[in-house]
């Protein structure tokens, strides 16, 4: 144990003074001293606004070009990499490929602890080379702590592919370096529980995720105003949503907006632009293809096209 790493001196790891009578609080005074820590995760994510606008240009080019955004990290903070990637195929109707959640010890860790797996940096270089990662890719270093050696390892494999790399934690530079392309860090300060970064550090963290993944769509045409014209329609509360969004753009009694949406092949999109245009779903779905799946662009085409 002669090699174990200090960790005492890390923002994450320190003791928070506002809760240091925390086992004599009563539950009210729990959730009041709660409410209170997370505003900090808003305001530690409000500081980094820079970086992560910069996170969502560059996601965003490299995804237009083909690229996948992978998000890698352990505990806590692989899950909610994993969470976030599973959400953005319902949401956006994106391919699973597209974005991947890594987690060091795979799917088992989603449900039971496997903490131990994050202390192997060749685990994650092997994570990175598993997946054929290229220069056309992101890949998104997730730690709270900032010194996990899985994210580093995986972050140095990706950086030698030539893929853009970025890095998120919740300690600042000075305590832990990272030879990125984005350096992300999410100054929440010390948890309420001394160390649980599931806390205030996994909201912010969760919070960054949600801006970089949502503005990626955004900026890839994925939503249409802020309506989410790519819904995947999977479900009967989804079907409703689509039909909500159709009867909302188009003015179409609910049963005209769900014979639309027949038509379309249950792709709200392409039946927005069906409506708007005229066209079939074929000439629909072919001038769609041809402005990247970005429904203003295409709409806005074919009136210059008309013009």
């Amino acid at each position: 144990m002669s090699n174990l790493q200090e960790r005492g001196h890390l923002l994450t790891e320190q003791v928070n003074p506002n809760s240091l009578n925390l086992d004599k609080l009563s539950s009210l005074e729990l959730v009041e001293l709660f409410n209170t820590e997370d505003e900090k995760a808003v305001a530690a994510v409000a500081a980094a606004k820079v970086q992560l606008a910069e996170a969502i240009e560059r996601t965003a080019e490299s995804l237009h070009h083909g690229g996948r955004l992978f998000y890698i990290g352990a505990g806590t903070s692989g899950r909610l990499g994993v969470l976030d990637a599973a959400e953005c195929p319902p949401t956006f109707c994106t391919p699973p490929e597209l974005v991947q959640g890594i987690i060091a010890g795979g799917a088992g860790a989603l449900l039971r602890s496997s903490e131990d797996l994050e202390d192997s940096a060749s685990d994650g270089e092997a994570a990175i080379a598993q997946r054929q990662v290229t220069q056309l890719d992101v890949v998104v270093g997730i730690t709270a702590g900032g010194t996990t050696p899985y994210v580093h390892g995986a972050l140095q494999a990706a950086r030698q592919r030539g893929a853009t790399t970025i890095f998120i934690a919740c300690v600042p530079r000075q305590q832990v370096e990272a030879a990125v392309d984005i350096d992300i860090r999410l100054l929440t300060g010390p948890e309420v529980v001394a160390g649980s970064t599931r806390l205030k550090a996994g909201t912010a963290t969760k919070l960054a995720l949600n801006i970089i993944s949502t503005g990626t769509m955004v900026k890839l045409g994925k939503v249409y105003g802020n309506r989410m014209v790519d819904v995947a329609v999977t479900n009967q509360k989804l079907r409703d949503r689509a039909l909500r969004i159709l009867q909302d753009l188009t003015g179409l009694s609910r049963e005209a907006a769900g014979f639309l949406l027949e038509r379309s092949g249950k792709w709200v999109k392409l039946a927005l632009l069906m409506y708007w245009t005229g066209l079939e779903k074929e000439e629909g779905a072919r001038l769609l293809s041809e402005y990247k799946g970005n429904l203003r662009a295409a709409v806005e085409g074919t009136k210059k096209i008309a013009d």
